[in-house]
């Protein structure tokens, strides 16, 4: 008889919860359920979010600010709840993420949920990684502040980074055209070539090594695959400095909190394009919940992308 594993909550690939909806989770928490409607064909249905049922919480932000000023994460602890945290830090650029504090207070926010929980519960994502052209035409990155904030999360302890390149949605080109013909200043994305990817990758993957930081690729199954003949650099083994990524991972769950969490791979994900998350439950919505950063490059429901549909811009 297999054994019964205990759900893991996802809050959320879909849009930023902690920033944004924090007092409706903890509703929700405190009703001990969530509704949750199927993206594709809109099907609803309940899941039971009782902290019997739940192993852990896995919590996605940008701005952890408003989820800690409530106590949120003492509020859940308290009623039982394992937390993990997948806090995306990328740089000051407020071209691309314009309605993010400050880098200080984003890195005070690490710095305070590594003193909480420590920081093997804390997952660093740089991500993604943009090339882009502005009004200048000249290349420009995202890289720029790369070094500082690894040289940070190094010193409060974080092992773990996670980083993809910026994939081309239609919705990302539809939401600058829009941007664009109201007077925002013209931006286009640039897809650099694998073998320019790789040299990122390589380069990003040194100097998070000398600060005791593995480098994990998400979704990224044929750059991963460009390193795999160098067995010493890239792959599973523990001296690796360059490893496939799962943003849910039962298995270190797992090992953080014991118990008995989901640990079946999650297929519904990308899959074929190196996803290797374990099996969960998202509870954020598209639709409900547009995520106000604004951020240029997001694949989700931006308040940008709400405007445009009720024409407001």
């Amino acid at each position: 008889m297999s054994q019964t594993r205990d759900k893991i909550l996802s809050a959320s690939r879909r849009t930023d919860i902690p920033g944004w909806y924090t007092p409706w989770f903890l509703d929700q928490i405190r009703q001990g359920y969530f509704t949750v409607k199927n993206p594709y064909n809109r099907v609803a249905r309940r899941v039971d979010a009782r902290p019997e049922t739940v192993h852990s919480i896995v919590l996605w932000s940008k701005n952890f600010d408003p989820f800690l000023d409530l106590h949120a994460d003492r509020l859940l602890v308290e009623m039982g709840y394992n937390l993990h945290f997948n806090f995306t830090i990328n740089s000051r650029n407020s071209l691309l993420e314009p309605a993010l504090p400050d880098l200080a207070t984003r890195l005070g926010q690490a710095a305070l949920l590594c003193e909480r929980f420590g920081p093997d519960q804390i997952s660093w994502r740089f991500d993604p990684i943009c090339f882009y052209r502005d009004h200048s035409n000249q290349l420009k990155n995202t890289l720029g502040d790369f070094t500082i904030i690894a040289d940070a999360l190094a010193a409060m302890g974080i092992t773990r980074c996670v980083t993809s390149f910026l994939d081309g949605y239609n919705k990302i080109k539809k939401r600058i055209t829009h941007l664009v013909s109201r007077g925002t200043p013209f931006i286009s994305f640039f897809d650099p070539k694998l073998t320019d990817k790789q040299k990122v990758i390589q380069r990003m993957a040194d100097y998070l090594g000398e600060k005791n930081i593995i480098l994990h690729l998400c979704c990224e199954a044929s750059l991963f695959n460009g390193f795999a003949g160098f067995k010493e650099f890239a792959g599973q083994g523990a001296g690796c400095k360059i490893k496939p990524n799962a943003c849910i991972d039962g298995k270190l769950l797992k090992r953080l909190y014991g118990g008995t969490p989901e640990i079946h791979r999650d297929y519904g994900q990308r899959s074929k394009q190196g996803c290797n998350c374990t099996k969960s439950i998202d509870i954020g919505s598209y639709e409900a919940h547009p995520c106000f950063h604004n951020c240029l490059f997001c694949y989700a429901n931006t308040g940008i992308d709400t405007q445009i549909k009720q024409g407001c811009i």
